[in-house]
């Protein structure tokens, strides 16, 4: 079926709104040219090809296309993550069923969020991690007072003890009060900004990669992608070191015995941090091909105590974004299956 001679194709192909129709198959029976640039591919790659093997990934559940499609309804979706040829796009997604076209074909509506829009969300999710951040940071006080208590009485206890074999118990109070002391001070954080001094990023993530390559398996490789133009600046290198250590562990941890970790840097030009516009920036990205984040806690993966692993604290994370923000940077993650990407932005020139 020619679907150009059933739709009003002067108007879809004029629309600034990009359009695509599938059946039920996902096989896509037309595209608009505001959705070939939207998405970066032709109009030919994607005609009498399926959808979904065209991506990579999409964020949105298949089903409630297919759910739509069989019950004739539409529905919106204001945040999907489209990935074609490893290039994430973020869109506002409407579906319509045409009911009168054969099986219901759906009509999809993609809109590219809009710079205003993202800098927007972004400003409320940083500040929502804060905000969880301080409530943490407020609990871990109000635990570490009495924590020293509890410790000093234990060891005054263990002084007075008869019995040799008693002490075993208070030896395990006091192990598990230190214990509860490292977790409470990971939980707070730097307390003081370090001492700042011109340095290379590059430097930073060389000893990174020094550090990690020790204790790499064998199937694991390190690549390197820098941009040798990126200026000194000022920084704190142990700080930045803890934070790309942090996160390129959490790589090597996801990924198991083997696979590849990517430390590339770029120079960005007029870059909204946090609200405020930069002329350049330093772009670092930690790129790996593991299983990818769990879709359930993307949203909320730098809040303290949040993780994926079992084991895991879920401070490696969260004390990374406190260090970036204290060079006051920006991070940020995408991740779909076989790949996972964060983006650390330093302001280099206002």
């Amino acid at each position: 079926m020619n679907t150009r001679s059933d739709l009003p194709s002067t108007l879809l192909d004029n629309l600034l709104t990009a359009v695509i129709l599938v059946d039920g198959d996902f096989v896509v029976h037309y595209v608009n040219p505001a959705a070939e640039q939207l998405l970066g591919v032709s109009a030919r790659r994607l005609l009498q090809n399926r959808f979904d093997l065209v991506v990579e990934y999409i964020s949105l559940d298949l089903e409630r296309l297919r759910t739509a499609q069989r019950q004739g309804q539409g529905f919106s979706d204001g945040e999907v993550t489209l990935v074609i040829d490893g290039d994430p796009k973020l869109v506002d997604l409407s579906v319509i069923t045409i009911s009168e076209s054969p099986n219901h074909r759906i009509l999809m509506e993609l809109r590219k969020i809009d710079q205003q829009k993202r800098i927007s969300q972004e400003l409320q999710q940083h500040a929502q991690q804060l905000a969880a951040r301080d409530l943490v940071r407020g609990l871990a006080h109000e635990i570490k007072n009495p924590l020293g208590g509890l410790r000093g009485a234990a060891q005054l206890l263990e002084k007075a003890l008869p019995d040799a074999h008693l002490k075993e118990y208070t030896g395990i109070i006091i192990a598990q009060a230190d214990r509860l002391r490292n977790l409470v001070d990971r939980l707070l954080g730097p307390q003081r900004p370090g001492r700042h001094q011109v340095h290379n990023v590059h430097s930073v993530l060389e000893q990174v990669r020094r550090l990690v390559e020790m204790e790499l398996p064998p199937g694991i490789r390190i690549e390197r992608d820098y941009d040798p133009s990126i200026p000194d600046f000022e920084m704190e290198p142990d700080q930045l070191q803890q934070a790309f250590l942090n996160i390129v562990r959490n790589a090597v941890e996801a990924m198991g015995s083997e696979g590849h970790i990517r430390l590339k840097t770029r120079t960005v030009f007029q870059i909204t941090i946090h609200g405020k516009r930069y002329r350049l920036a330093a772009e670092i990205k930690i790129i790996d091909n593991g299983p990818g984040i769990p879709e359930q806690i993307r949203d909320t993966l730098f809040y303290p105590m949040v993780t994926g692993k079992d084991g895991g604290t879920g401070l490696g994370l969260s004390i990374a974004q406190n260090l970036i923000d204290q060079h006051k940077g920006r991070i940020e993650c995408v991740s779909w299956p076989g790949h996972t990407e964060f983006s650390i932005y330093l302001p280099l020139r206002k």
